[in-house]
């Protein structure tokens, strides 16, 4: 493969076969668990990083099921996101991500900068609960429920939120490990078509890890459940801040 041909074809690594395909990515019945919660003001300070800044105190934990993704197939994810703004608009703040399929981190890494790593999420119904879990390796760091469609939600309400914006922050770093890329990335839900929207009570607790510290954002309290049934893109960045440049 000469030196034009490798300009031509490469995007993704490994260049002769790529772990994902090129996005946009569609998603179909895409299952949402997400409980809001009041943590520490002073700990969302420490990891929210300039120039966004933390609207409050609030933390949502997300359990994410995807049954049928472009590229990505079948999967389970779970994180915590943080409601931000930035240069006064409203939106989140990915923090952490937690998945137990190859081609949606390495995509999601490379391409946005998404902060995911290996773990083995869990979004299912036990009788009349739904039931989040993540376990990273053999440990369990985190447990969410919520009465099951307790009451509908407010789809207006729900259709906004989804149309907010995220940031995420993209770090690749060089041979050297010092950073090549160190950039504030901005990306949005398209095409979204929510199939159903509810309500109900919610529970969480979030346990202690070395090298997944979902608890470094402890459980103050908890606001509440929403469940969430949609059909929706993922769209691709743009970048909005660039940290190695001054």
């Amino acid at each position: 493969m000469n030196a034009d041909d490798v300009r031509r074809t490469a995007w993704a690594m490994p260049l002769t076969s790529p772990s994902y395909p090129r996005g946009p990515y569609r998603f179909v019945n895409r299952e949402f668990l997400v409980i809001s919660y009041r943590t520490d003001p002073a700990a969302l300070a420490a990891l929210v990083p300039e120039p966004l800044v933390p609207a409050g105190d609030v933390v949502r934990f997300e359990f994410i099921r995807m049954p049928d993704s472009t590229g990505f197939g079948d999967y389970t994810e779970s994180g915590q996101v943080i409601p931000v703004t930035f240069e006064g608009r409203a939106g989140v703040y990915v923090h952490s991500m937690y998945l137990d399929d190859d081609a949606p981190i390495a995509g999601g890494r490379e391409i946005w900068g998404f902060p995911k790593k290996l773990g083995s999420p869990k979004l299912r119904v036990d009788k009349d609960t739904l039931l989040g879990t993540l376990d990273y390796g053999q440990s369990r760091i985190a447990v969410g429920t919520m009465g099951y469609k307790h009451r509908a939600a407010d789809h207006a309400a729900v259709q906004q939120s989804l149309a907010q914006p995220n940031w995420l922050l993209k770090i690749m770093p060089d041979v050297d490990c010092s950073p090549r890329v160190c950039e504030l990335v901005e990306y949005r839900l398209e095409d979204v078509v929510l199939k159903g929207a509810w309500e109900g009570p919610a529970a969480l607790q979030l346990f202690e890890h070395a090298l997944a510290p979902v608890a470094a954002l402890p459980v103050r309290q908890v606001l509440g459940g929403l469940h969430l049934n949609t059909d929706l893109t993922l769209g691709l960045g743009r970048v909005v801040h660039d940290y190695l440049r001054r």
